[in-house]
């Protein structure tokens, strides 16, 4: 892979990962909580959202790794459930509010694909990049989307089946160590052991092939 393309991957991951994170903390903020506004996180400065570990170091050991599984995770939004108008609804709409702005990255950059094919006067090759790199943000996106509806801690996916526990075993399940949630995921992710890679490139060559009418 050339440095352009890891460049690229750079700008879309932490393109994505910001407007997930904007997603949860603009939602949280229309349903009564304005925790996440108060902290500086309803922007598209991607330096509000980076974490160190999630956000650089893990893509590039992925990238690195040629890991047919391209991940990152931002800090998690500071959310006070106390303050949200219907507290175990809004949790649920908060929640999926993330994986819904990767979905509709996804869908408007597979607009953009279809419009740039409809004038073929563009160079050929300034065409192809902009397929290229918005492909990309396609399949970036919809891993980002398939990933977090993982239901394992702290991914949005373990709030939304909170969402149809009992209290007792919400609470318990929530409170779940999150490293040991990532590790558990990062294991599923790159172990021979398990179909779950091929599951998730799947889906996702399905929603590029939706999207823009061809495979990444």
């Amino acid at each position: 892979m050339v440095i352009s393309e890891y460049l690229l991957y750079a700008v879309v991951i932490l393109f994505s990962i910001t407007v997930h994170e904007v997603a949860h903390a603009y939602v949280a903020y229309l349903r009564g909580d304005d925790t996440a506004k108060m902290s500086g996180r309803i922007t598209l400065n991607p330096i509000s959202h980076i974490e160190l570990f999630g956000s650089i170091i893990l893509p590039v050991i992925l990238l690195l790794m040629k890991a047919p599984i391209i991940f990152a995770r931002a800090k998690p939004v500071p959310i006070d459930y106390r303050k949200l108008k219907n507290p175990k609804s809004d949790i649920l709409l908060v929640s999926l509010a993330g994986p819904a702005s990767n979905l509709l990255l996804a869908f408007f950059s597979g607009l953009v694909i279809h419009l740039v094919r409809a004038f073929p006067n563009f160079t050929a090759s300034f065409s192809v990049s902009i397929e290229h790199c918005f492909l990309t943000m396609i399949m970036v996106n919809v891993c980002f989307l398939i990933i977090n509806m993982i239901p394992i801690p702290p991914l949005d996916g373990s709030k939304i089946v909170a969402y149809f526990l009992p209290v007792e075993l919400r609470t318990k399940y929530l409170n779940l160590n999150p490293y040991i949630g990532l590790i558990i995921l990062n294991l599923v992710l790159l172990s021979d052991m398990t179909k779950g890679i091929g599951i998730i490139n799947l889906i996702t060559n399905f929603f590029v092939r939706i999207f823009a009418g061809r495979t990444f």
